[in-house]
């Protein structure tokens, strides 16, 4: 389910499927997209931040025309403890691994991976991070 910013509507909450990963789209070419996603990470519960949210960081393929600096984003994801990935959808290649990649993260955080938990899974990307 996609939305363009929360807190999400409530009159169809009884309809609403779990959340198990919640990812924050931000486009690097909009100074907008930052501040969106900004005003929208208060609305979002504290225990998500163990391991159930990510920032997925698009348009940087295109370095001329970043409105927002990277180091901003990585400041971001470190300040709520969420990992932040860097795409360009535009290509098809990687579109396809990111993708993979979010469909991984999401079943990780169902509880669909045997012995991976959320948390656990980004304590193991951080240190590799960090590496």
């Amino acid at each position: 389910h996609l939305a363009t910013s929360l807190p999400l509507p409530s009159e169809r909450d009884h309809l609403r499927p779990r959340i198990d990963l919640v990812v924050f789209m931000i486009d690097i070419r909009s100074k907008y997209s930052l501040k969106n996603v900004e005003t929208s990470l208060a609305y979002v519960d504290a225990s998500y931040f163990l391991g159930k949210v990510c920032f997925l960081v698009t348009g940087v393929g295109r370095k001329n025309d970043c409105s927002i600096e990277t180091n901003s984003i990585c400041k971001l994801g470190e300040a709520y403890c969420s990992p932040v990935l860097f795409c360009e959808l535009e290509l098809e290649g990687v579109r396809v691994a990111t993708a993979q990649r979010l469909v991984r993260m999401l079943g990780i955080c169902a509880g669909h991976i045997p012995g991976v938990s959320a948390l656990s899974f980004v304590s193991l990307m951080r240190k590799s991070n960090d590496d």
